[in-house]
């Protein structure tokens, strides 16, 4: 059985007006995003930068201070340049990453394993190359054991015995003798 397609509890017309409000909201709030930056900018700007005072300077000061303003700004656009430059360097590291992480995942293929039989001396020179050449006799260095041969007891009557394994035949002759 195949399942009807779910009608929308909320009507078309109904739907494109509230699509509508919602994107005049967020344009509304775009615009007061971007104020907020500009005023943001201009305050901090106003903190870092002090407003210049040129009523009242001579041309030699008037020089002297072009001279500065040229200095600091040589100098902000030389670590401008040292970060953008250390900012390009690491995109391209990145990148380079991202293409190896690519190409690696491309070509790995896990191949399965398959078990493969193989002698001593076989992988001996396999591990060690051409090193060894005489054969190894792994069996020759192993200490023999000697099985022990098993006690086997006599198996005997429990009850025959109580008095000889408890321990107390002195006790109970002292006991039965005083009677």
């Amino acid at each position: 059985m195949s399942e009807a397609p779910k009608k929308s509890k909320i009507s078309a017309s109904r739907r494109l007006a509230l699509k509508t409000k919602l994107l005049k909201m967020a344009a509304v709030m775009l615009e007061k995003e971007k104020e907020e930056k500009k005023l943001e900018k201009e305050a901090s700007l106003k903190e870092r930068v002090p407003p210049l005072q040129l009523s009242g300077l001579s041309i030699q000061d008037l020089q002297a201070l072009c001279k500065e303003l040229h200095h600091k700004i040589d100098v902000v656009d030389e670590e401008r340049y040292d970060i953008d430059s250390k900012v390009v360097k690491n995109n391209k590291e990145i990148e380079n990453l991202s293409l190896k992480i690519i190409e690696l995942k491309g070509k790995m293929k896990r191949p399965a394993l398959k078990r493969v039989k193989i002698s001593a001396d076989a992988m001996l020179g396999a591990l060690l190359g051409a090193k060894v050449k005489e054969s190894v006799d792994f069996k020759a260095n192993l200490k023999t054991v000697k099985k022990e041969e098993e006690k086997k007891e006599e198996v005997t009557d429990w009850r025959k015995n109580v008095e000889a394994m408890s321990g107390m035949e002195g006790r109970k002759k002292l006991f039965n003798a005083g009677q």
